[in-house]
């Protein structure tokens, strides 16, 4: 009967050693924060306020109940956006903007306090607007193309200038789509069609004029050419006339040789009797 009550006070300090470890290791547990690679953790502490320092990478310590980490992430994070903006000379265009953003490190506490962790989201939608509105106002629809360039640098300069007010660091700003609306891609296809038709009456004009040209060149040759044969007529007579007639029967003569459908016929006795001997030849 003895061993009862001690059995029983040894597992009742059993119980509490346990309990006692249980609420050690909770309060340990609550104590300790991670924060990892690529992350700072800003703490808020419950009489102070959020504390000015920046927590870097690794295991801390903090206050149970009365301080809690917030976690930042600080890795380059791609945002789209698109805005619907209007040209100098009235015309709606519809752009699209591609940002890579993150936190200035050493102001997470003053973007916590300002912004709340989805900082981003709130800030970088409304500032790309605002700065494409603007920008896009001083350009011309067509400029938008022809000096995209030019406009891509005063985008990403203004954009940037305007994310550091608010602690926002941007490493890449570029317009990823251009579009215009539907009467001024119209009135485009139009100017493009006005032009090649333009470019082909200047083709025909410059065409007949060239034929213009080559045909006074030819009456002018064949004018001279005649001239020619008429000064030689008159110096030497018919016999350059002849000389061209016996040229041109030499030629003709050496086609008609090339052809096995041509026989020669001499003239006189000798082609009658020819001729007699075929026409016998057909009767038979």
């Amino acid at each position: 009967m003895s061993g009862g009550p001690a059995a029983v006070s040894f597992l009742t300090n059993i119980a509490k050693a346990a309990a006692g470890l249980g609420a050690a290791a909770s309060l340990l547990s609550a104590s300790l924060y991670t924060v990892d690679g690529g992350e700072r953790a800003v703490v808020f502490d419950r009489f102070r306020g959020v504390l000015p320092d920046t927590v870097g990478e690794g295991t801390h310590f903090i206050v149970p109940w009365l301080q809690k980490p917030y976690i930042f992430d600080i890795r380059t994070r791609p945002h789209n956006f698109s805005s619907n903006s209007g040209t100098k000379d009235l015309q709606m265009v519809n752009l699209t903007l591609r940002l890579l953003s993150r936190p200035d490190v050493v102001n997470l506490p003053t973007i916590f306090t300002s912004l709340g962790l989805e900082y981003d989201d709130k800030v970088l939608p409304s500032i790309g607007n605002e700065v494409l509105k603007a920008v896009v106002a001083q350009f011309n629809a067509d400029q938008l193309l022809t000096d995209r360039p030019h406009v891509s640098a005063l985008v990403r300069d203004s954009l940037i200038k305007r994310a550091r007010e608010f602690n926002i660091i941007l490493d890449d700003v570029a317009i990823t789509h251009l579009s215009y609306g539907a009467d001024f891609s119209q009135a485009v296809e139009k100017k493009q069609v006005a032009q090649q038709e333009a470019e082909r009456s200047k083709f025909l004009v410059a065409k007949a004029e060239q034929e213009r040209r080559a045909a006074i060149v030819r009456a002018e040759g064949e004018s001279e050419s005649a001239r020619l044969i008429s000064e030689a007529t008159a110096i030497a007579g018919t016999g350059l006339i002849e000389l061209r007639r016996i040229e041109a029967a030499k030629e003709i003569a050496a086609e008609l040789a090339r052809s096995p459908n041509v026989a020669y016929i001499p003239s006189g006795d000798n082609g009658k009797m020819l001729l007699g001997l075929n026409a016998a030849g057909f009767g038979d």
